[in-house]
């Protein structure tokens, strides 16, 4: 039996990566974008490039609470995932004292808030099959505080916080948990930069270290995955 990964936030990428790596060991594939060209777009090269895989691709803004409900519904009429992945993720420059009024709150809808109403609309299931692994995107900004990025940050501090807590309550269950913070990748994000391609991650760095703690024996489990581009940050 084949068995499915969810990824929000999948077009673009450390989420795309993250698919077609999952997609290449025959996992059946469910995401969600704002963007319906670019989920069309990904659902056609899926399908063409592997045959036997089903995907479910579903427009959705995931910093609307209803709309990360309605997603809900679909992904389980599709089938609990055996992996989901809480990708979804926006950055607004500024600092906490004169940034623009509603950043905060957006990026909070977006980084936070989406994969803590979707994961609790989920994980009923999970709990029942008592397996399962969840990933949460956070970052570096997470774990360190960078000028020009304070509601970034406290989005991310927030991410992983809860994740930790989603981690111990889901001991017993055997779902494992992981947050993966990740510095500098070379996404869409950072277009425009003056700096080369081979100062930033790989997005398929990134993705095959959620394919490798996805991995581990069902007794291990990687609960933090830190990764740096090998100059520093940027």
């Amino acid at each position: 039996m084949s068995k499915t990964i969810l990824v929000t936030g999948g077009t673009k990428g450390i989420g795309r990566a993250i698919i077609e790596r999952f997609a290449n060991e025959g996992f059946d594939i469910i995401t969600c974008s704002r963007n319906e060209k670019d989920l069309e777009s990904l659902k056609l090269s899926l399908e063409e490039n592997h045959a036997l895989i089903h995907v479910l691709a579903v427009k959705a803004d995931l910093s609307k609470k209803e709309e990360v409900l309605e997603f809900a519904e679909k992904v389980k009429a599709f089938g609990t995932p055996d992996v989901l992945v809480n990708n979804t993720g926006i950055f607004l420059p500024g600092a906490i004292l004169d940034e623009p009024d509603g950043n905060l709150e957006v990026m909070m809808n977006t980084n936070l808030y989406s994969a803590y109403y979707l994961t609790r609309a989920l994980i009923g299931d999970m709990k029942a099959k008592k397996r399962g692994h969840i990933f949460s995107m956070g970052s570096i900004a997470g774990l360190t505080a960078y000028a020009n990025g304070g509601s970034y940050a406290i989005s991310k501090w927030a991410m992983l916080g809860m994740t930790k807590c989603i981690r111990e309550e889901l001991k017993d269950y055997q779902i494992k948990v992981t947050s993966v913070l990740p510095g500098a990748t070379y996404t869409s994000s950072w277009e425009g930069v003056d700096l080369p391609e081979d100062r930033f991650i790989k997005s398929v760095d990134v993705a095959e270290s959620v394919w490798s703690a996805y991995n581990l024996s069902p007794q291990t489990v990687v609960e933090e995955i830190v990764i740096r581009p090998q100059l520093g940050d940027i």
